[in-house]
């Protein structure tokens, strides 16, 4: 069992035997892809507020500080993105403001909002009304505050990071796994598509690393929810100076993680903070959210490459590159994913094999969205395009 993980909710455990065998795992055990995707997004940092003072995170602002988008900017930004043909809105989080930011907890109430999610319904709502799907990481969630947003979300996500605790997460305000595996677990237990990911290099040890992968396959295993896993390094910035994993480390892990997670998860790395070139033949096979209009803001530092690069990149490991919804074709009603579709249909969707309730009529996503990626319309001819453009996935 996990830290915290009970504490929480979570019946959670992985083998011994299977950890044992993930890492004695290398990159000469597994298969570059047969193709590479991307998904063109804005980043809309909501806000800077978070209960959590990690030592390696320069998102967060401290009380007095933080920020907090008003939905004109919100706007602003999404008819930014949707002008330069973005399909996402990624709106980025500190995990739900604690007591001490009475500023941002007063600009919520002076805009008829009780809570942070409230809030994010809304800025939501206005980017579908401009032409993008959102996928929220509010970070930290109980089932019902998710549960307040998800039919406004294509899909949605949290990082796990880590299943251990790690001094980097340090202090009275301290990120415990077991709050992220219970935001996994309810992201499943409401049908929603999700991503997840670990982060390299905070100080976890090679046993954590593939113990938060399996955990993160289990939750998987029993709801046929996880889209992607992201592989992440921790990198150098003005809060944190004790370096970043070698090439050599992010390709071990890269190539436990493909090992670990079914096929029909993708293997996702960053490109503006991880070697990608040199880890697509340990089996990555998604490039993540690229902006052509907005910077990454969780790394200021790090800027986004264009699509050429992306493209040399691919190009580099001899495969097709395609565009991809922030949501995955599985995920999708059958009459909504393309003919060209070969992948494996989620659970409760029809014609998907194998589920484990033939009876079951899961909604991965909501009329909401639905409505949006097949309306007649200009936003709703671009989901479409970028739908048939995205090599099986």
């Amino acid at each position: 069992m996990f830290p915290g993980a009970s504490e929480y909710g979570v019946d959670i455990a992985v083998d011994d035997a299977a950890v044992e065998d993930l890492l004695e795992v290398t990159p000469a055990d597994v298969d570059a892809p047969p193709a590479l995707t991307f998904s063109r997004n804005v980043f809309v940092p909501l806000t800077t507020a978070c209960r959590y003072t990690c030592t390696y995170c320069t998102y967060f602002d401290p009380p007095g500080q933080a920020s907090l988008l008003s939905l004109e900017e919100v706007r602003e930004i999404c008819q930014r993105g949707a002008d330069a043909g973005c399909t996402e809105a990624l709106f980025t989080f500190g995990d739900d403001p604690d007591d001490r930011y009475t500023e941002i907890h007063a600009q919520l109430e002076e805009w008829g909002h009780d809570s942070i999610h409230g809030y994010l319904r809304e800025a939501c709502e206005v980017a579908l009304e401009e032409g993008l799907l959102p996928h929220a990481n509010p970070g930290d969630q109980t089932r019902e505050q998710m549960a307040e947003v998800a039919d406004v979300n294509a899909s949605m996500g949290v990082m796990l990071e880590t299943t251990t605790e790690v001094q980097a997460h340090g202090g009275p305000r301290s990120k415990e796994p077991g709050q992220r595996l219970r935001t996994i677990e309810n992201a499943g237990k409401l049908d929603v598509a999700f991503t997840t990911g670990i982060l390299v290099g905070i100080g976890e040890s090679w046993r954590d690393r593939a113990e938060s992968l399996l955990a993160i396959r289990e939750l998987h295993e029993r709801y046929d929810h996880i889209q992607e896993v992201i592989v992440q390094p921790v990198v150098d910035n003005e809060r944190w100076s004790e370096g970043s994993p070698d090439l050599a480390t992010m390709r071990h892990v890269t190539a436990m993680a493909r090992v670990a997670l079914p096929e029909e998860i993708s293997v996702q790395v960053p490109p503006n903070l991880a070697p990608a070139k040199e880890l697509i033949d340990c089996g990555v096979d998604d490039l993540g959210g690229v902006s052509p209009v907005t910077d990454d803001h969780i790394n200021p530092e790090y800027e986004w490459p264009a699509l050429r690069e992306l493209e040399e990149i691919a190009d580099s490991a001899e495969l097709p590159l395609g565009e991809r919804l922030p949501v995955y074709e599985r995920f999708l009603p059958e009459e909504l994913r393309t003919d060209e579709f070969d992948g494996v249909a989620a659970d409760g969707t029809a014609g998907a094999a194998g589920d484990r309730d033939p009876n079951a009529d899961r909604e991965w996503i909501s009329p909401t969205i639905r409505d949006a990626l097949a309306a007649d319309d200009e936003a709703g001819r671009r989901y479409r395009a970028v739908l048939k453009s995205a090599v099986g996935r």
